[in-house]
């Protein structure tokens, strides 16, 4: 990656930002990083749940813990606090702290499942999750949770993996950002009973032919990390991720800065740890040879990638 100043411009990419608004139950919303809420008016499934976004400081040089303030305030927009809708279960795609640190937080406000690997089962003992709000999937497995099915592929990491290994042991916060190590990553497949499909790509990772045999209409791709890596490696992850599943829409997460709370407007990661310029352009390339249409979500706007008009606009 080319060593620059500054971050990535978002302003460039204001047309991408189109994603349909839900006119419907059905919806799908962008709470920064790789969190996203599937609803459907009766089941909620939500993924990471990641709102606590302590400094960058803090985290290079203190402990994190979930910040109660900044969950509460969250689930209370999204209706999901204190007697609101149910939240089904809520999803690690792995267990770095910017996608686990509050999962098992979210779980305990909202009388949700923890459903994950077995790091993600750790997190959950470790913040006083019971047991029996604590599931460890199996590969390949399908679960269901109301109207929604979920099918966990093992995945990986984005390279480089800077927290490696999996974690042993209940974690008990306030602990170093090196203590929340990846885990077991995932590829989640998600189908509803409608028909609508989705792939959750959080981690800008893949293991090759992994995916072959599974279908998704709609990728949520996540992009963190990417921009550094060569664009041979781009090639191949869209390959093992959007055409394995013959997606016709593909929505790109995990390419704001994670360190910045959630009132503050959102911003790229900057030049330093990403290039989001790069991840535009050759994936905007490659999109563009298969026909497909690529775009960024809004933040907190209920969305439905399924609509008609998804698919018409194609970059």
């Amino acid at each position: 990656m080319r060593m620059k100043l500054g971050r990535p411009d978002l302003a460039a990419y204001a047309d991408r930002f189109d994603v349909p608004p839900a006119t419907e139950d059905f919806s799908v919303t962008f709470l920064g990083v790789s969190s996203l809420l599937f609803d459907d008016g009766d089941t909620t499934v939500m993924t990471d749940g990641f709102f606590s976004r302590p400094s960058l400081l803090r985290v290079a040089l203190g402990r994190l813990a979930p910040d109660g303030a900044r969950i509460g305030s969250t689930l209370t927009r999204l209706g999901l606090d204190h007697g609101g809708r149910r939240l089904a279960a809520v999803i690690p795609v792995h267990t770095h702290f910017d996608h686990v640190m509050d999962s098992a937080a979210v779980a305990l406000r909202t009388g949700a499942m923890l459903a994950g690997g077995r790091s993600a089962a750790n997190v959950g003992r470790g913040a006083g999750l019971a047991d029996e709000r604590i599931r460890v999937v199996t590969p390949h497995e399908p679960m269901t949770l109301g109207t929604f099915t979920l099918t966990f592929v093992e995945s990986e990491h984005c390279p480089p993996d800077r927290f490696p290994g999996t974690i042993t042991a209940p974690l008990v916060p306030p602990a170093r950002a090196s203590v929340y190590r990846c885990g077991e990553a995932w590829s989640v497949l998600v189908a509803h009973a409608s028909g609508r499909t989705a792939l959750v790509q959080g981690s800008a990772g893949y293991r090759p032919g992994a995916l072959d045999g599974h279908r998704a209409d709609v990728v949520y791709l996540g992009v963190g990390q990417l921009g550094g890596q060569d664009e041979e490696y781009l090639r191949a992850y869209w390959a093992e991720t959007v055409r394995a599943v013959g997606a016709r829409r593909v929505i790109l997460v995990h390419w704001d800065d994670f360190f910045r709370p959630l009132h503050r407007p959102l911003r790229a990661l900057p030049y330093v740890g990403d290039d989001l310029d790069v991840t535009m352009r050759v994936l905007g390339r490659l999109a563009h040879q298969d026909g497909l249409a690529l775009h960024l979500p809004t933040l907190w706007r209920r969305e439905d990638p399924w609509a008609a008009s998804a698919y018409l606009r194609v970059t």
